[in-house]
């Protein structure tokens, strides 16, 4: 996992319309959510209806918030940018969602899965990583955010995450032939 304290890796992707976003689109917020989902993932499926109404609750306290997209396309194509745009327009996101084709944006975060969320403060330092909450799309757990929305507004506070952070459980990141990341070991 990638260490807390550690500086937000950058980075320069397009939306599925082309437009570019880097790190430095969102500076000036209180706190960075960036989170890694996909299309497909039940997982992810799972929770889109709530990390809509998260997202529109991060921009009101200053929050930004991004979406990515690292999953091979050609073994994944409900993945693909169109699918993106669609799913956008489905659930009402707020938040940009990125294509990154290359997956090196996946390795510099060290991100697993879909969905895997990870939290910076206002001087993008990684403060929380790890799961939305108990919710599972198997369980009668509510999904409600409550670990994510708690590691924020501790941050907001002026104080930090719970120091017990459970990662992030979904499918995981579909990586090309010969790309995957040696952080697994």
């Amino acid at each position: 996992m990638l260490a807390l304290g550690t500086q937000a890796p950058e980075f320069d992707l397009p939306d599925p319309d082309g437009r570019r976003y880097s790190l430095a689109d969102f500076a000036g917020a209180d706190a960075l959510v960036v989170t890694f989902i996909s299309n497909h993932c039940p997982f992810v499926k799972h929770l889109r209806e709530e990390l809509a109404a998260f997202a529109r609750e991060c921009a009101s306290k200053n929050v930004a918030m991004v979406a990515i997209m690292s999953n091979d396309i050609t073994t994944h194509p409900a993945d693909a940018p169109e699918k993106m745009r669609e799913e956008v327009q489905s659930f009402g996101y707020v938040f940009p969602y990125l294509y990154d084709e290359s997956q090196a944006t996946a390795k510099a975060y060290r991100a697993a899965c879909t969905p895997d969320f990870f939290l910076f403060d206002k001087d993008l330092k990684l403060v929380y990583r790890g799961q939305f909450d108990d919710s599972r799309p198997s369980t009668d757990a509510p999904v409600n955010g409550a670990d994510l929305r708690a590691a924020v507004d501790a941050v907001l506070a002026g104080g930090e995450p719970v120091a017990e952070q459970k990662p992030s459980i979904g499918c995981n990141i579909k990586w090309r032939a010969g790309n995957e990341p040696d952080y697994f070991g």
